[in-house]
């Protein structure tokens, strides 16, 4: 490769593109505008029926990881599903590309059998690309395939551990172990992910750095939040861990006593019917609207008319819950006041009284007290709206963030930078 080619990154994601996440579409657009040239790679066909068009601007090449090549597309690769004939197929192409393959293969024969198939596919098209690292943005089977993927290609592999991939009760420790020990680095979102890290892992935490998501400043311009309808806004999807059962019970609150007000969720899931039918239960059907998902675009249009955005999340009985939810930088970009709760990393952005308001989980009459405060009184919109646009251009510009990021996957950093966790 030529001395003045640009470092290549293959990005392994379990599902490419997927409505819900782009945080992962405005990472890879922040670093193909640094210069990095980034390929993605999908464990999974995308299972969503809508998109954000954001992804329109990814230059990146999408290459299907899923079997079989010759074009199905199967919800998942099983064990069963995958035939010997493929697999030894595969082993085939692999021995040709790969230096030492047989050295190394009996280091991941442990592995599931779809895994190794995707990262055998993986490590070949890594090889016949030039891509020098690979990175996995959660740390559960995107990263299983990212790990073995590199070890049989000889390069470096990092990941992030955002959510799900740490908290919920599935999670194998003993394998996510395994997964920071053999990275060249790690991600988490937050102060309190990395707490948490640190506590969990011991010294394995020395390799993990915070940095936040991050926003296009530019895409989000700040209006002042004085002279906004009644509206309140929810956005995410229809999960256990949103909360949105309890913003309902707080709308029939606010419906008690007079107030004024429309209150719209934006998202779909599958708790979709029985928040519903609690609305039409509480008479809330003429002011509580389920609108299904929508674009990027109208959901920054739906926040600029908003007076707050409401995200009251939990911790699920599961142990599910959200990391840091992006929606709630971009409420808080576009001067949209937002009532949140104290899972993870939240507090870190909506500071109570400072950047936003913070109510206890699971209590929506806390929530309806906090909803009326806002949707009544224009100067606290505007003192904690300010306050949050100021917080959110210092802390969250995703240029600057992205930046660390791009610094650990060539090795830059330094064990003692590494060790930092700020930004």
């Amino acid at each position: 490769m030529p001395v003045d080619a640009p470092f290549r990154v293959g990005y392994v994601v379990k599902r490419y593109p997927r409505y819900s996440e782009t945080f992962i579409v405005r990472e890879i657009l922040a670093h193909e505008q640094a210069g990095l040239d980034i390929e993605i790679f999908s464990l999974r066909p995308s299972n969503d029926g809508h998109f954000q068009d954001l992804i329109a601007r990814v230059r990146g090449r999408v290459n299907p990881l899923y079997f079989p090549a010759d074009g199905l597309v199967p919800e998942s690769l099983s064990a069963a599903s995958l035939t010997a004939s493929h697999f030894w197929k595969s082993l085939g192409v692999a021995a040709n590309t790969l230096p030492g393959l047989w050295e190394t293969i009996g280091e991941i024969i442990d592995a599931e059998a779809r895994y190794v198939y995707q990262a055998l596919n993986l490590a070949v098209a890594v090889r016949r690309s030039g891509i020098q690292h690979l990175h996995a943005p959660f740390a559960s089977e995107a990263t299983t395939v990212a790990r073995l993927a590199a070890r049989l290609a000889g390069i470096t592999y990092s990941f992030t551990m955002r959510a799900k991939d740490i908290f919920h009760e599935s999670v194998n420790h003993e394998d996510l172990r395994r997964k920071m020990r053999d990275a060249s680095g790690v991600v988490t979102i937050s102060d309190f992910h990395l707490a948490y890290i640190r506590e969990t892992y011991g010294e394995l935490a020395d390799r993990v750095i915070r940095a936040y998501n991050g926003l296009d400043i530019e895409e989000f311009p700040y209006s002042d939040p004085s002279d906004r309808p009644p509206v309140i806004l929810a956005v995410g999807r229809l999960v256990e861990k949103k909360g949105f059962g309890d913003l309902v019970e707080a709308c029939g609150l606010l419906a008690d006593r007079g107030l004024s007000f429309r209150c719209r969720i934006v998202g779909a899931g599958t708790l979709g019917t029985e928040l519903n039918r609690r609305i039409e239960e509480l008479g809330l059907s003429d002011r509580v609207s389920l609108i299904g998902p929508r674009p990027q675009g109208e959901v920054i249009r739906e926040m600029q008319g908003a007076s707050v955005l409401a995200m009251p999340c939990i911790v699920g009985d599961d142990g599910d819950r959200d990391g840091l939810p992006n929606v709630i930088q971009e409420a808080l970009a576009l001067g949209t006041p937002v009532i949140s709760t104290d899972v993870t990393g939240i507090p870190e952005v909506v500071r109570d009284g400072e950047t936003g308001l913070q109510v206890p989980q699971r209590d929506p009459a806390a929530l309806a007290d906090a909803l009326e405060r806002l949707l009544v009184d224009p100067d606290l919109r505007v003192q904690l709206a300010r306050g949050a646009r100021d917080l959110i251009e210092s802390e969250f510009d995703i240029r600057r963030n992205t930046a660390r990021r791009r610094a650990l996957f060539r090795g830059e950093l330094s064990p003692a930078e590494l060790a930092l966790s700020g930004a």
